[in-house]
């Protein structure tokens, strides 16, 4: 039996692990494994809801910290049905949106990618992706590659996936973020970028500093709006939910 599991290799994750320092962390690749702390114990690979619970019948965790990305609806979904079912208490630690309404109202929202690939094929000239590798191929099918600069984490696995999806090796932008203002300016004005494409990801995305780099450039943005949550359990000052 175990105290804390935690899923997540998100910074609200790393930040989770801080105050308890002996938990189970879950992480999807070994890159989000290189960021924490040595000598953590850790799991890597992404699981469905049968290895999920499996998992947990094995550590038999006393609480559950649910700290993965806002987008990682089935994810979440899956972390809810294994704790209801086992009775384990569940913490959701969600990242708070940036909810400046004086940038917010400059911007174009969609619901996915699918429908952020469907604007940009309206559109003309460079487009600067900062909405990670796993959907890359939605934008490929219908917009030609070169047109597409994308800003991927920097490991094996996105590259992997770059490279499936046929994106060109001198348009692969593998940084980790959060990036200043300063450098999304200098970024998009060298690469000459007339669209950016990014998801609500609040502070600890840098999101701020990329749309206000992009406007600054009079460069039009596409905003991927939040997946609306199933969990209607409140939220305290801090940004976590308590699963009842």
């Amino acid at each position: 039996m175990i105290n804390t599991l935690i899923f997540g290799g998100t910074t609200e994750g790393r930040q989770a692990l801080l105050r308890e320092p002996d938990a189970v962390v879950c992480v999807t690749s070994d890159y989000a494994r290189s960021l924490l702390p040595p000598g953590t114990d850790c799991r890597v690979g992404a699981l469905n809801r049968e290895e999920m619970l499996a998992l947990m019948l094995s550590l038999r965790p006393r609480r559950v910290i649910d700290a993965t990305h806002p987008y990682a609806v089935q994810v979440q979904a899956n972390i809810r049905f294994c704790c209801g079912k086992l009775g384990i208490p569940l913490t959701r630690i969600e990242r708070p949106a940036d909810e400046q309404d004086d940038w917010r109202k400059q911007v174009r929202t969609v619901r996915d990618a699918r429908e952020a690939a469907e604007v940009l094929a309206e559109t003309e000239g460079p487009i600067y992706l900062t909405t990670g590798s796993h959907t890359l191929s939605v934008y490929t099918r219908i917009i030609p590659p070169e047109r597409l600069y994308v800003r991927v984490l920097p490991s094996m696995e996105s590259l992997r996936l770059c490279q499936e999806a046929g994106i060109l090796p001198s348009h692969i932008c593998a940084m980790q973020g959060p990036f200043s203002l300063n450098l999304n300016l200098a970024l998009f004005e060298e690469l000459h970028i007339r669209t950016m494409v990014t998801k609500d990801s609040g502070a600890a995305g840098g999101l701020t500093e990329k749309v206000r780099a992009a406007l600054a450039l009079n460069i039009d943005i596409i905003l991927i709006e939040r997946p609306k949550s199933d969990n209607s359990d409140t939220k305290d000052s801090c940004g976590e939910q308590n699963a009842r």
